[in-house]
């Protein structure tokens, strides 16, 4: 059986969505709620995502990471996330590169992660959404010249 979202199923055939279709805030909720589901489960965290490029970061997968715990969701990927990288999961939640880092790098936790400390940070990325600062800093993060540095580092 392909998975397809219901985008790509509307191409082919005139779909009836059983649930309506989920808010930023409420996928994140369910996100957190999922991790909550066992707080103690240690997650394996991205190492150092602020350091890869752009391309690297958006395929960046972890085996039994947070972002996995959401892809195996049947209710999120219903809702259209197609897997477990960190570009499909900063699109699918809307989230910025600095509120995903948040969620899943290793440099606050680690290696590893406990899936209850990982549900605080996605809770934390909801009452985010329109902060000024947050914004500011995620355009300053793409200007030229951090680009220019960015790929100098490959």
């Amino acid at each position: 059986m392909k998975h397809q979202t219901l985008e790509e199923l509307h191409e082919v055939a005139e779909v009836d969505a059983l649930f309506p279709a989920m808010t930023r805030r409420q996928r994140l909720e369910h996100w957190a709620m999922l991790l909550e589901r066992n707080p103690e489960r240690c997650l394996a965290a991205f190492p150092g995502t602020e350091y890869m490029t752009l391309e690297l970061r958006d395929k960046a997968r972890s085996l039994d990471s947070a972002l996995g715990i959401a892809f195996a969701d049947p209710t999120l990927r219903a809702q259209g996330l197609k897997n477990d990288t960190y570009g499909e999961s900063k699109r699918f939640f809307e989230l910025t590169d600095w509120q995903l880092h948040a969620i899943v790098c290793h440099c606050h936790v680690g290696g590893t992660m406990k899936a209850g400390w990982a549900a605080v940070q996605v809770r934390s990325a909801i009452d985010k959404e329109g902060k000024l600062f947050s914004r500011l800093r995620e355009a300053i993060a793409h200007w030229p010249v951090f680009r220019i540095l960015n790929h100098a580092r490959e």
